[in-house]
């Protein structure tokens, strides 16, 4: 089996799409129908889709895709983890049809210009009713916040938290000094796993190749271990380094090659399955 534990889909139609508009690759919709041929193209049994804008509309409209689509089998949403009435939020998203899919939340961590975020109460009260709901919460962060999302994982062992890809190592630059402190320091914490996602476009988007992304393939997958370590395409985004979706799979399937067969499975599928409690159809 294989699941892709984090892509996006876009009705510019229905919602902008501001961090679009200076990529125009990327500017225009992408809707689940283009994506749907490409998975069953590529083996992919169950997908996590992963919000794009923090909006809670959004939030809404893709737990309606997952009981729409079969293959959807989780959304990760937006959530304002500051409101007073986050639980109550939770419970009425859960209680929508495919709300049973909704399996964590995030929030673009990597722009947020308060530096220090993370460590407002109201923000930890939050992570901790997320965690009270069975729900993750995805790190989508730049390698110099690794330090400060440590802090934050380790006020809060009952949370699941899963790092978006690899904590954004900086592959095209080629020192990965810091990235690798970070990610050694926030892999000592159970409840961390870590998607090996977005790696093609960390690179450089016209001359990237294959060996250029193994060291950090390999030190996710050393610090973390299969267990801990998730597939994701980050689709459509990777059409930024000119990979479209089998190239991306097949990517992955190469950098995963050195591991046994049953790591494999693990990284494919089962992390993703285990961490976010996906049904796959």
């Amino acid at each position: 089996m294989r699941i892709d534990a984090h892509h996006h889909v876009w009705d510019l139609d229905r919602r902008p799409q501001p961090w679009t508009e200076d990529l125009p690759v990327l500017k225009r919709s992408f809707p689940f129908a283009e994506l749907a041929p490409q998975l069953r193209a590529t083996g992919v049994a169950g997908t996590v889709v992963v919000h794009t804008v923090a909006d809670l509309d959004e939030t809404r409209e893709l737990i309606a895709l997952a009981d729409a689509e079969p293959l959807v089998a989780g959304v990760v949403g937006w959530f304002d983890l500051e409101a007073g009435d986050l639980d109550d939020v939770l419970t009425a998203a859960r209680e929508l049809p495919g709300g049973r899919r909704l399996v964590g939340a995030r929030h673009q961590l990597q722009v947020e210009p308060d530096k220090a975020w993370l460590d407002r109460p109201a923000v930890r009260r939050g992570l901790a009713t997320l965690g009270r709901h069975g729900l993750t919460w995805d790190l989508v962060v730049s390698p110099e916040q690794l330090t400060d999302v440590s802090r934050t994982v380790a006020a809060l062992p009952e949370v699941s938290f899963v790092l978006d890809h690899a904590g954004k190592p900086p592959i095209a630059r080629g020192d990965l000094t810091d990235w690798t402190t970070g990610l050694v320091a926030l892999s000592r914490f159970p409840n961390v796993a870590v998607k090996l996602s977005g790696l093609v476009t960390g690179a450089s988007w016209e001359h990237w190749r294959v060996s250029d992304l193994r060291p950090v393939a390999a030190a996710v997958l050393e610090h973390f271990g299969p267990a801990r370590t998730m597939y994701g395409s980050d689709w459509p985004v990777c059409l930024l380094a000119g990979a479209d979706y089998a190239a991306v799979t097949a990517v992955f399937d190469e950098l995963i090659s050195p591991l046994g067969a049953g790591e494999r499975e693990q990284v494919w599928a089962g992390t993703a399955a285990a961490v976010y409690g996906l049904e796959i159809a």
